[in-house]
């Protein structure tokens, strides 16, 4: 069971097999932790992924924003995602074998093409996964799994970002659990416009709480 005595901690951590860096932090007394899928072209570093991350510390929830491919992997690999989402699922394992976060309830946020192999990771794991967050991603990328995922999924897109939108509501329809698909007025596909990634920050924060609060991990 998740703890209230749990002590906020931020640390570097590597996820093996292979030893991928990332930043594990997890507030006082977190019920649950997220973990992120950056898109192609990114990485732990994102700065979208990053600023989402300590929004969602604040609301306690806890976070895991983490490199999934190598650096000679990042040049030609950021595009498979039945890769993204091995590693995503080692994560998923990790964080389940750790002292401080076995017994915490697991979500996903993926960005662009990390949103794919988040879904395809949710249908996957053999440790319940309690909600996916989407934001300006291409779930279709997850093709047959859609309609395996169980976890309540949230799709956030741009309302400027027309193709990639298109793209969302088709991967919708393919959806068979709790879903929705939130459109953010002005946006495009980086949610770069004043506000934007502060809409996306408190969709996706409502959806976690709503979702992680009150369950926890095996």
């Amino acid at each position: 069971m998740a703890s209230a005595a749990r002590q906020s901690v931020t640390s570097e951590v590597r996820i093996p097999p292979l030893w991928l860096e990332g930043t594990l932090a997890l507030p006082a007394g977190a019920c649950a932790v997220v973990a992120f899928a950056h898109g192609s072209g990114s990485s732990r570093l994102s700065p979208r992924n990053r600023r989402v991350a300590a929004a969602l510390n604040e609301r306690g929830l806890g976070t895991l924003v983490f490199d999934l491919l190598t650096e000679a992997e990042a040049v030609d690999r950021v595009f498979d995602i039945p890769l993204l989402a091995a590693r995503l699922l080692d994560a998923t394992r990790w964080l389940g074998e750790q002292p401080e976060t076995r017994g915490l309830a697991i979500g996903y946020f993926g960005a662009s093409t990390g949103a794919a192999a988040a879904l395809v990771a949710a249908a996957r794991s053999e440790l319940d996964v309690g909600a996916v967050v989407s934001r300006g991603g291409r779930p279709d990328l997850a093709g047959s799994e859609l309609a395996r995922v169980r976890a309540p999924t949230l799709l956030i897109v741009g309302g400027r970002d027309a193709a990639v939108l298109d793209l969302n509501r088709a991967a919708l329809a393919a959806l068979r659990c709790e879903k929705e698909l939130a459109i953010v007025p002005g946006a495009t596909h980086l949610f770069e416009e004043p506000g934007a990634l502060d809409e996306v920050i408190e969709l996706a924060g409502s959806w976690f709480a709503a979702h992680l609060a009150e369950e926890e991990g095996p």
